[in-house]
C-alpha cells in the first residue's frame, strides 16, 4: 500500500507565503514524476507544477515566478513553495506521484488534499 500525506496548507493574506509538503510512504520501489494539482470550488482540478525524478520542472503559467517545486528523493517527499500568493490561488491542493512497487510498472497515487486560502 502507498500513501501520500500532505501538510502545510492554511490561511494566509495576499502577498504571503506557504510551503506545502507531501510524503509518500509504504511499499515503494521507485518514484518517477511528483507534482501538485489544485481545485477551486466549482472548477476542475488543474495542474500546478511537476518535477521529474531527475529534477526537471514544469509550472502552470499562472504560478510561474511565484511557486517553486522541489523534491527530496531520499525522503520520497515533494514540496511546493508558494510566494506572492493571490486570492485566486485559493483551492484544495493535491499532490500526486507515479510510484513503482517493484518492476517496470508505475501507478499514480494522490494525496487527500490540503486547503489553501488566501485572503485579500
Amino acid at each position: 500500500q502507498v500513501q501520500l500525506v500532505e501538510s502545510g496548507g492554511g490561511l494566509v493574506q495576499a502577498g504571503g507565503s506557504l510551503r506545502l509538503s507531501c510524503a509518500a510512504t509504504g511499499s515503494i520501489s521507485s518514484i518517477n514524476d511528483m507534482g501538485w494539482f489544485r481545485q477551486a470550488p466549482g472548477k476542475q482540478r488543474d495542474q500546478v507544477a511537476t518535477i521529474t525524478s531527475g529534477g526537471t520542472t514544469y509550472y502552470a503559467d499562472s504560478v510561474k515566478g511565484r511557486f517553486t517545486i522541489s523534491r527530496d528523493n531520499a525522503k520520497n517527499t515533494v514540496y511546493l513553495q508558494m510566494n506572492s500568493l493571490k486570492p485566486e490561488d485559493t483551492a484544495v491542493y493535491y499532490c500526486n506521484a507515479d510510484v513503482s512497487r517493484g518492476g517496470r510498472f508505475f501507478n499514480k497515487y494522490w494525496g487527500q488534499g490540503t486547503q489553501v486560502t488566501v485572503s485579500s
